[in-house]
């Protein structure tokens, strides 16, 4: 095999592990990050989602890699926004969230600043060579950012689980370290000495100030590699604050509305949603990981969210569909249900969205 075969396939194998196109053979002979009792989405080796649907396997990414509908990105896509240099703390009625990239949000709000699925690195990939890469810088440089209180991972692909970024956030800050079932012993791989609270579906927990996190489900699955698949559980989070509640979803299949509908009847309502919207063609494959822009807005009135950040697109080129597409289709999506576009954001690096109070 020559090296641009090489590189190819490697980029191949990486994209795999964010895509859903290996089957997890090692399944067999147990989980090698969780083990506790079977529940309504753990079988007692892996997790699933309930009634729900399996992401494709290794014939179907090689028959979406053949298919020749993939459209070219730009090698840069700059933000219009400078990077940001964020306040120290927000406090009060107050709630911002600042673009970092992809999931990667710095949210404040009740004088706490949590950093979501934070990558900072130049490629989203389990190798340093290959893999997606970034096309534009991160919103805020790390010099920038200010203390960090906590760090929500949603799970534990690469584009969300950037074990770098972590070890050096954990050097920096010493924050605190929030993840679903079995990612804690992937972290702790990398950062023996984290504190990490690790939630399942349904729990709470209290992080001081008034504000409660709540671990919700998704519709969506889990790899760092060939030999790991849905060990380690996915999970969106409400964070509950004086300024109202946040629903961060980082990934996510539409999955008819079930888990949208689930948070509004648990919850009531959101001052602020933040959906991902891209990374979804070809559907046929991407359906059951990754909402489209028009399911987006869908779930955005499924849950009853005043406001949505938009993430999932412009940064890493993860699926077919060309980079300013999934606005174009969000646009589309809120232009045919006669919503005002302002109400979903599509987040750009280093943009600052400071959220309208609730009004009553």
């Amino acid at each position: 095999m020559n090296r641009r075969s090489f590189l190819r396939w490697s980029g191949l194998a990486a994209l795999a592990a964010l895509a859903g196109g290996v089957t997890a053979r090692s399944a067999m002979a147990g989980n090698k990050y969780y083990t506790g009792p079977v529940s309504d989405h753990f079988d007692g080796k892996v997790f699933f989602n309930p009634n729900g649907e399996e992401p494709g396997g290794f014939a179907n990414l090689i028959r979406w890699k053949l298919g020749g509908n993939n459209k070219a990105w730009p090698e840069s896509f700059p933000s219009p926004f400078p990077q940001a240099v964020p306040e120290k703390r927000v406090a009060g009625d107050r709630m911002s969230v600042t673009m970092v990239g992809h999931a990667s949000f710095l949210i404040q709000v009740a004088g706490l600043n949590i950093l979501t699925d934070p990558v900072w690195d130049e490629r989203a990939s389990p190798v340093r060579f290959a893999g997606p890469k970034r096309v534009n810088q991160p919103g805020i440089t790390m010099g920038d950012l200010p203390p960090i209180d906590i760090v929500i991972v949603t799970h534990n692909h690469y584009d969300h689980m950037d074990l770098e970024t972590l070890w050096v956030l954990q050097g920096r800050d010493k924050p605190q370290f929030v993840t679903p079932l079995g990612n804690d012993d992937i972290i702790r791989s990398r950062l023996a000495d984290a504190r990490i609270d690790v939630m399942d579906w349904g729990g709470l927990l209290e992080v001081g100030g008034g504000v409660t996190l709540h671990c919700e489900p998704c519709h969506h699955w889990s790899a760092r590699g060939l030999g790991d698949r849905r060990m380690a559980l996915w999970a969106a989070f409400v964070i509950e604050t004086p300024a109202g509640k946040i629903y961060h979803v980082g990934d996510t299949g539409f999955h008819s509305g079930i888990n949208y509908r689930a948070a509004r009847e648990k919850h009531g309502s959101f001052r602020l949603a933040n959906l991902p919207f891209g990374a979804y063609e070809p559907q046929w494959f991407m359906k059951a990981q990754h909402q489209n822009p028009d399911e987006a807005v869908e779930g955005m009135l499924l849950c009853n969210a005043a406001h949505v950040a938009g993430h999932h697109w412009g940064t890493f080129k993860l699926t077919d569909e060309g980079i300013e597409e999934p606005v174009m289709a969000l646009h589309a999506a809120l232009d045919a249900r006669n919503l005002p576009r302002e109400r979903f954001r599509p987040m750009r690096p280093g943009e600052v969205f400071e959220v309208p109070a609730a009004t009553t």
